[in-house]
This record gives C-alpha cells, sequence and structure tokens, in this order.
C-alpha cells in the first residue's frame, strides 16, 4: 500500500465536490487511516468554484496540501485546466466530458473520460447522481479503500435516494476498467 495518497476533486458550487471529499475521508477513517481535508470554494452560492483535497495515509499525515495528487476529479473545464499540471505520471485524472471537452495529451498521467452527468440523465432523468457515479469509478481505480466500505459512506452521508445512489455508484465502478 502507497504510504500517502493525495486525491483533489474540482468542479463548481452544486456539483457534490465538498461532499465528495467528506465520503472519501469517512470511508478512510472507517477502514483505520489517517485523513486530512482540505476545501476551498468562491463566494457564490452556487456555480462557483469549488475543491476538495483528501490525504489518506495508513501513518500520520505531515501536511494536508495535496502537491502531487494521485487522483484528480475535473467536474469542470476551469478546474482540469488549473490542476492537470498537478498530476505526476502514474497519477489518474477521471474527468466528465459533458464539462471538460478539452484535453491536454501531453500529459504523462492517465486520463479517464466519466461522462457522469450524461449517465446520471439517462438512468435517472437528472444530473443529481453525477457525484456517485465519480465515486463509482474512482472505487475502480483507487485501491486503497474498500468498495462496499465506500459505498457504506456514501450511503450514510448522502440521507436520501439509496437506491438510486447504490445503482449510480456501481454504474460508476462499471462504466471505467
Amino acid at each position: 500500500m502507497k504510504e500517502r495518497v493525495e486525491i483533489v476533486a474540482s468542479g463548481f458550487g452544486g456539483q457534490g465536490v465538498v461532499r465528495l471529499g467528506q465520503i472519501l475521508g469517512q470511508a478512510a477513517v472507517k477502514q483505520g487511516l489517517h485523513v486530512t481535508m482540505l476545501k476551498s470554494h468562491g463566494t457564490e452560492m452556487r456555480g462557483g468554484y469549488v475543491r476538495s483535497q483528501v490525504v489518506m495515509s495508513p501513518t500520520i499525515i505531515d501536511s494536508p496540501i495535496c502537491e502531487s495528487p494521485d487522483y484528480f476529479i475535473a467536474l469542470s473545464l476551469a478546474a482540469y485546466r488549473r490542476f492537470k499540471d498537478t498530476v505526476p505520471e502514474g497519477g489518474v485524472i477521471l474527468y466528465d466530458p459533458a464539462f471538460v471537452d478539452k484535453l491536454d495529451d501531453s500529459l504523462a498521467c492517465k486520463q479517464v473520460s466519466v461522462p457522469a452527468k450524461q449517465l446520471s440523465v439517462e438512468k435517472f432523468n437528472r444530473p443529481i447522481f453525477a457525484n456517485t457515479i465519480i465515486l463509482g469509478a474512482l472505487a475502480r481505480n483507487l485501491e486503497l479503500l474498500d468498495k462496499d466500505i465506500l459505498l457504506e459512506s456514501v450511503l450514510e452521508i448522502i440521507t436520501k435516494f439509496h437506491p438510486e445512489n447504490r445503482e449510480a455508484f456501481q454504474v460508476g465502478y462499471d462504466c471505467v476498467k
């Protein structure tokens, strides 16, 4: 197991970016890991810039800052442009093509398309399950967290729509390899 895993998620307010970080943190704590989470956002209530940074480690975390994220979840083109260069070779960018339509092919990291908004609308007739789909896709790529514990944390933190969130998580898990 890697000693320190850094995850950055960024997008617009209202997409569940902060909640996504909370879910990751709770799942990591349930597995006995040390966790830090930082969030930042613009002054707007919805639609402004939002970022969550989560660090997980089996040992004490010396800094909560994600300088070289192992995983970056890009939920807007502005977020992608801002953080894409911080992801090292061997890192993974999960992006939603509904919001990120121009990729930088010069990056050494792996870039994975997760059409979360599209899948959410197709399967559930609304986009609100996109962040759960993204978490399912992350679970497929993230070896540090147990898939079932991550799903359990989704269902504990998002107290509504359990059947839909359970299905959305699996849709995300199945949509990437």
